[in-house]
Order: structure tokens, then sequence, then C-alpha cells
């Protein structure tokens, strides 16, 4: 093996470093492969050594070179021409290598390259080595880390292998510019002397520079980072300073990672404001061999008050929690207990929605935190899954503590078994609960659902779906004169539901191709008649609903045998189901589309407002999707009422641009939303009462990106609240080595009788470094 020569000197023998310079010779070393005119070994003279070491100076040293010359005399082996030397993990290569037998002494001289037992590479002009190169001194040094991390130095001392130190040391992850190396960086640290503790994983710089395309802009005396080598290690990290935030005012972020073994770690962190009392967090995580846990945690001595506002429905409201110590605990652990069975947590818990406000706990904003326990077991077409629920409310403006239910339990299990003797599928299903509420229903639900699906076809093409199902279900509850049901009774009640059904589909698919065979044509009729016994009209208001309280009739669900979200509510009597499905593929350019209707005997009259299906004739449901090239795509979804020609629910969504620039929009409409049948008792109102709850939003963005520059932004406004919902952008710069991004959000929600301030964010990322960031 041979080295290809320098094409730069690497350091400048003055006490002013010229980094680029140095750096640039790194990316200039090249190994070749070359035959070898000699071939032996040798044994050093043995050496006292600490024995734990891996290399031991009496370990034997192989070399090849392309001359070897014996000094009797003076007790030395002399080899010249591509040398290399090699001891237990360790490599030397240079020009000219002399050996001293007596002293043990390498010295090594022109293009000299040592290979460390990590893989790591350093270069010099000159170097004497001893204690199997472990020990020694080096001129002219550079090296080549991981990450593409470069360093340099005038010259370096080694001891014992561990400790290498530098005097006029440079350190940068850039790439050198390969057309002048003496170009600076774009960035660097320029240091009097620097300390690399490879035992330690460390680097340690003493009056260092910080330098942006060569200009010094930070000065420290002294900076610690962690060796690129390392993939782990205990250590400050970047600290973070925000100079002003609406509750914490200006604030400073001192985080601590620990490294507690090959499996676990902790990151800890100090945060200290100037208008409220300090935090401590800390997130621990483990990776075990049957699973993983994650534990997220904080404390702090919150000073903020609680203030009292009017929320969305006139009632008066605090806006959560009390001042003083204050914390959140949130935990997730997923573990295998067996090859079937595995078992998970998902905790979340907080004193106070203003706590987590005060101090930007993640997960702040929502309306609710989530705590979930669950079992679950998994067998050949089979589910099983023991679980329970608990809400805690975080948005008092729209939901109040006492109206979240706990779930404890609620079971679940599926299973579909194989073909039978005639060709279908018996499929079982069930989802049991026992829900509880101090404002609100209590009930109990015991469910078993039969399904049997027997598909067949005909020589003519022609697709069948046979459907036999079975719903039953039975009740226990009480207070059903409160939120959600809101029915005229104080009595607890038993009831309960059976509803067989039976449903044939048939598809019959028309295809053909054209343009030489490149594109497909498919034109294909759908029609479908299901049959039950007739729900609604009074028979289900004994039975309480938790998981159907929104009723989606689009195209998605036009089809299905029930169209409400769960299995409290069904749907029932006769009906038939019609649509035409045609697509147009070719060349890359797809057109879909689908439109059907649905007809049924009977009408539910206590069917939630704007369902779609308030007479004989349902409205009509469309969808199309657009994609004329690779520049434009345009999916839309309709739900239109015939008989008085109102659109009761639209959506679209397009997307369009050229290689680096794109834009995108969406828009949604809803005569009402969901989320108010739950809330409000909306039997007391009429339609046109609730028409003023509707949903009509538009929301578009634009994202440009052009070499190492790029930039985006969007927004989002209610036209019915005539009011912008969000808004935000981005715009940032990354090369190879640095990256800098400048972030704008506007949030217009009101939490907590609060509305959201707009936030400013500017994170600075130096390869191998970390990142920092201002809010």
């Amino acid at each position: 093996m041979a080295l290809r020569p320098f094409c730069c000197a690497l350091l400048r023998r003055r006490s002013t470093l010229s980094a680029a310079t140095a750096l640039g010779s790194v990316a200039a070393c090249l190994v070749i492969s070359q035959p070898r005119a000699a071939f032996a070994q040798f044994k050093p003279k043995p050496m006292h050594v600490n024995s734990s070491q891996r290399t031991s100076p009496t370990d034997p040293a192989t070399f090849q070179a392309d001359k070897v010359d014996y000094n009797d005399v003076e007790h030395t082996v002399t080899w010249t021409g591509n040398v290399q030397v090699w001891q237990g993990e360790r490599v030397l290569r240079a020009d000219k290598i002399v050996y001293d037998r007596d002293t043990g002494l390498i010295a090594a001289r022109g293009n000299v390259a040592t290979i460390q037992p990590d893989g790591s590479v350093m270069y010099a002009h000159y170097a004497e080595l001893t204690g199997g190169m472990k020990d020694g001194i080096l001129l002219h040094v550079n090296a080549t880390m991981p990450d593409n991390a470069k360093m340099a130095a005038n010259g370096m001392r080694r001891t014992g292998g561990k400790i290498n130190d530098m005097s006029r040391a440079v350190y940068t992850a850039c790439e050198i510019c390969e057309k002048d190396k003496t170009r600076p960086p774009f960035w660097q640290f320029r240091a009097f002397n620097a300390t690399q503790d490879l035992e330690h994983q460390k680097i340690d710089f003493r009056d260092a520079y910080l330098d942006i395309m060569g200009v010094p802009v930070v000065y420290l005396p002294y900076f610690s980072m962690t060796d690129p080598s390392a993939k782990r290690r205990s250590g400050f990290l970047m600290p973070g300073v925000t100079p002003h935030d609406r509750y914490l005012g200006t604030y400073f972020t001192i985080p601590y990672y620990w490294v507690i073994n090959q499996q676990s770690d902790m990151n800890v962190q100090g945060l200290f404001a100037t208008k409220t009392g300090p935090q401590l967090s800390a997130l621990y995580r483990n990776h075990l061999n049957f699973g993983r846990l994650s534990i997220r945690g904080g404390i702090a001595y919150d000073t903020h008050r609680s203030e009292t506002y009017t929320n969305s429905f006139g009632h008066e409201e605090t806006s959560g929690g009390n001042h003083g110590v204050q914390g959140h605990f949130f935990a997730r652990g997923d573990f295998s207990i067996n090859n079937y069975w595995r078992a998970g947590a998902n905790i979340k818990l907080t004193s106070s929605a203003n706590y987590m406000r005060d101090y930007r706990v993640q997960g702040y904003g929502e309306d609710t935190l989530n705590t979930t326990a669950n079992l679950e077991g998994f067998g050949t077409g089979s589910y099983s899954r023991l679980d329970g629920e608990y809400y805690q409310g975080l948005n008092q403006g729209i939901i109040h503590n006492k109206d979240l239910p706990l779930v404890l339990p609620r079971y679940t299990y599926s299973f579909t078994g194989q073909p039978d003797a005639l060709g279908g599928r018996l499929s079982v299903d069930t989802t049991d609960f026992n829900v509880r509420r101090e404002n609100g229903v209590s009930d109990q639900r015991g469910e078993l659902q039969l399904n049997w699906n027997r598909p067949f076809h005909t020589k003519m093409g022609q697709q069948f779906l046979l459907t036999l199902r079975l719903d039953s279900m039975v009740y226990r509850a009480r207070k059903l004169y409160q939120q959600p049901t809101y029915y005229n009774t104080a009595r607890t009640t038993v009831s309960g539901q059976v509803l067989p059904t039976i449903a044939l589909k048939t598809n019959w698919p028309f295809v053909r191709t054209f343009e030489h065979g490149r594109g497909t044509q498919l034109i294909e009729p759908i029609v479908q008649g299901i049959y039950a016994p007739n729900t609604g009209a009074g028979a289900s208001d004994m039975i309480p609903n938790e998981d159907s309280m929104s009723y989606e009739f689009t195209d998605s669900t036009l089809f299905a045998l029930n169209r409400y979200q769960g299995t409290d509510r069904l749907d029932g009597g006769l009906r038939g189901n019609v649509g035409i499905h045609a697509n147009w593929t070719w060349d890359g350019h797809v057109v879909d589309l689908l439109a059907g209707e649905s007809f049924q005997q009977h009408i539910t009259h206590d069917m939630l407002p704007y369902s779609g299906l308030d007479h004989h004739a349902s409205d009509v449901v469309a969808r199309a999707r657009v994609i004329p090239s690779q520049y434009f795509d345009f999916t839309a979804r309709m739900r239109l009422d015939p008989h008085n020609t109102k659109i009761n629910f639209g959506d679209a969504l397009f997307s369009a641009g050229v290689p680096h620039f794109r834009i995108r929009g969406g828009y949604i409409y809803e005569p009402v939303t969901p989320y108010y049948y739950f809330a409000t008792n909306y039997r007391a109102y009429s339609p046109n009462q609730l028409y003023t709850t509707q949903t009509s939003e538009l929301s578009g963005g634009v994202s440009v990106d052009w070499q190492n520059w790029h930039a985006s932004g969007f927004s989002r406004r209610s036209l019915s609240r005539k009011d912008f919902v969000s808004l935000g952008g981005d715009l940032g710069y990354d090369n190879d080595c640095f990256a800098i991004d400048f972030m704008y959000l506007k949030q217009y929600t009101t939490i907590g009788g609060q509305q959201r301030n707009s936030t400013y964010l500017v994170t600075v990322s130096l390869k191998t470094l970390g990142a920092f960031g201002l809010k």
C-alpha cells in the first residue's frame, strides 16, 4: 500500500494557523494499492505497559516496504519506499521509517499516516512513536473522523494511545473547497491548544474562536464537545435562550444528557425564567429486549394565577389550576409478553392546563390528555384487546373535566375464519365497555356481531358479494337525560337491540385498452340491495350512544351496511344503493370518478340533522380524482341535496408545481360540526339554528427549494367565522455542515380564554456540534 503525496502543505511553520490549508490536505490524501518488494516480521524489545491494553509492545510487528536496510552497529532497521508497519490494531504508513531495536522508537517521515483501532486516520509530516505506537509526537497533523469531521494541528503529543494534546488546532465538519484549498471552510473552530480524550470520547478546546467563512464571530475561553466517534456520551448539551415569551419572559434552558448503560439514557433540563419560577424536567428512555419504556416529567413553581373568562357556551370558567408547585408526568411503554401477547400503556397527567401553557409542555393546545393501558393478543385470524381510558380536559372553553368519561374496562375481540364448505367466511366481533361520567350518561354495553360474506362471480364478469349480518347489543344506563343523549328520563334503564341484515352487492366492470395498450378504461356500475328491520322513530330512545354521534354519508360509506361510525346506532329498513365508477389511466395520467345515491323505503325521523337521508331519495354523493400530469393533481368530494340543490358536504384538495416549486390548497364545508351533537342538546334546536355552527375553512401553502435554500408558507382561514385559524412560514439554508432556519407561526385559536401569540424561532445547526435555537 502507498500514500499519494499531499497536494499542498498541511500546516505552515508559524504561530498562526491556516485552517483551510491544513484541512484541505485531508481531502487530498488517497490510499492506493501497490505490490510490495519486502515482507517480514520483527519482535520489538519488551517494555512495561498496562496489561489491560488490547495492543501490547511485545506483540509481533509486521512490516512491508520496497527496501530494507539493517545497521548492526546502531541496532536500527530502515525501511524506505511505501512502508507499512502494523502492530495489533494499529497501522503506520510512511515514505521512510527508522526503527531503533534498543529503545523501541519508530521514526517516520514523509506522508505519514496512522490508522487507529476505531478506523480513524491521522496524517503527519513526521512522527516519533514508542510503546506499540501508543506514545509519541507528530508534527503538522491532520485527521479524518466520523461524520466527515476533520481536525488539524501544528503538533501533537500522544500519550498511552488515549490522550492527544494538540497545539494550534482547528476543527470543522465542512467540506474543503477542491479548487482552492486555502479558502476557509464555512465554519471552523480555531484553538490555541486542544486535547482529544479518546477514552472518554471528548475534545476540549482552549482559547478558541468560532469562524464563519473565515471571520471570527465568537470567542470561547473554553469549549468542550463530544468526539465524533462517540455514538452516545454523557455531558451538557447546547444551552438555549429565548429573549421573550408571553408567560416565561426571557428564559434559559440548560440540558444534560446522561448515558446510563447501553440500553437506557436520561436527558435532564433546567429552565430559568424571568416571569415565573424555575422548572426541572427529565426524559428517561430504556430499550429492553422485550419492549421499550419512555418516561417524561417535570416539576416547577408557577407564579401565574388563574383567570376567569366566558367560554363558548356563555359560562364563567377559570383558565385552569392554581399557582405554586405544578408538574406533569408522561409515560409510555410497550412490552412483548410472548409471541402472542403484548401489553402497553400511555399515561399523560398534569397538575393543570395553565402549567402546560406557561412552561410550553408538549401537548398543550389539545382538548384533552388521554391515558390508556392495554393488553393485546394475536392469533390466526383473531385479535383480542383489553384496555382502559382516562381523559383530562385542557381547554375548559369547550369541555369540562366532569363531562369526560372514564372507560374501564373496554374489551374488543375480532375473529375471521377460513372459507367454509359454502365458500363463505364467518367473522365474529365484539366491543364491550363500561363508561362512567360524573356529569353525563354512565353505561355498560355487551355486544355480539356475526358477519358472513360469500363472494362469487359469473362468466360475464359480474362480481357478487352476499352478506348476512347480525348485530346484537344489551345496555344498562343511568342519567340518560344528560349528555350525550339528552333523553327525557331519569331512571336507570336496561335495554337492547337486535338487528339482522341481508345484503347483496354486484359490480360489473367493463374494461378496455387504448393508446396501443398504454392506457386502460374502466366503467363499473355498482348496485347493492340491503334489507333489515326498520330502526329509529323512537325505537332507540332508551339506548345510550357512545360511538355513533357522527353520521357520515359520503362516497366512502355509500355501500356500507351501517353508515354510523359505531354500532350504538344502526341503519335499518329496505334500501338500495346505486353508483357508477369510471377510471381512465394512460401515460401517467389518471381520471377517477364515482357518483351514487341511496334509495330507502323507510326514513329515520330521528336521524341527525344534515345526514343526507331526510328523503326517500338521498343526497347524491360524488368523488373526482384527476391527475393530468406530474405537475398537477386534484381530488374533490361532495354531497348534494337534489331537492333544494344545496351542498351539504364538500371538500377539495389540489397540488400543483414544477421542480423546486409547489403550491397546495384545500377547502372543507360541513353544515354542522359533529362535536355540536355531543356538547349541545341538538333536539332542542331547529336545523336553521344549527346552521350557525357550520364549518367552512380554506387552507393553502407554498414551498420553494433551490440549491441550498428552502422556503415555505401556509395559512388556514375559517370563512364561517371570518377569521384566520393559523398562518406561518419557514425560511432556511443548509449545506454539508451548517443549517439555519427561521420559522414564524401565528395561531388564532382561543385556549383557556387566552389567544395564542405569534411564535418566532431561529434554529442553527452545526454538524457534529449540535443545534441551538432562539424563540
